[in-house]
């Protein structure tokens, strides 16, 4: 378990390159304790290859990564798995580390108890999302980062499973970094937004972002308008730089 508002990674100026072409320019990125942060943008933006960086998975042109979560749970965007493997849930989660016991704790907390042994080859869209992140949780991490965590569930699954995402957040205090292309809903489970086209073009609470011109101009005045909507009301409230804070006693605040 982590401890509220300690940075768990921390991005600063970095450069990626593929080629001749400039994918990421000059991201920076920090995710603390407890808090959930949604990182949006079109196709090709550089979502997943942010994502890949801030895992050491690509080493950045420049710039620098600072990971102080030693124990870090990934749900990545695919999982394909041969037809002809004999793999059952219950070996896939201790291919992960995870022990028996911690197994079905982990599954019990993402709803799915009910699949420990199935064949994952024969699980649903949601059945497999619910056993990805169960195999994020199996080593208790301090950050969960989660490639489009609901891809393949219908919109009431998706819906369901963001609500799973907040609850594991509240009880382990971890923080959470979220790619989605599901923006009315992504807004609903996030303390904060940061909209990336190769480089930061706004980050901010939803009401924030979606008033901000760069966010607009991306995904246009009716995105715009169904993020307006959405207010988030929690018990503390985050300052400029993302950090996690006290609301006042005196009124309502958002987080």
């Amino acid at each position: 378990m982590s401890e509220p508002d300690v940075s768990l990674v921390e991005v600063v100026g970095v450069d990626v390159h593929f080629g001749t072409k400039a994918v990421l320019r000059g991201v920076d990125l920090v995710v603390h304790a407890g808090e959930v942060v949604s990182l949006i943008g079109p196709n090709g933006a550089g979502k997943t290859t942010l994502v890949r960086v801030l895992l050491g998975l690509i080493a950045p042109d420049r710039g620098c990564v600072s990971r102080r979560a030693p124990r870090i749970g990934y749900v990545p965007q695919n999982l394909f798995v041969d037809p002809t493997l004999p793999l059952t849930v219950r070996r896939f989660l201790a291919l992960a580390g995870g022990s028996l016991e911690n197994t079905r704790d982990a599954l019990v907390e993402v709803g799915a108890a009910q699949v420990l042994e199935s064949p994952v080859q024969e699980l649903s869209g949601g059945e497999t999302r619910r056993v990805l992140l169960a195999r994020a949780l199996v080593r208790d991490p301090q950050l969960l980062v989660l490639d489009e965590p609901a891809q393949g569930v219908d919109v009431g699954g998706k819906a369901e499973l963001y609500g799973v995402i907040r609850r594991i957040r509240d009880r382990h205090v971890c923080g959470v970094l979220m790619v989605s292309h599901d923006l009315h809903l992504v807004m609903a489970a996030t303390d904060r937004v940061v909209c990336l086209n190769h480089h930061i073009c706004c980050v901010g609470h939803p009401e924030t972002v979606s008033r901000d011109p760069n966010y607009v101009a991306l995904f246009g005045d009716r995105a715009a308008a169904d993020l307006a909507v959405y207010h988030h009301h929690h018990d503390h409230g985050h300052d400029v730089s993302g950090k996690v804070v006290p609301l006042s006693k005196d009124g309502p605040g958002h987080g």
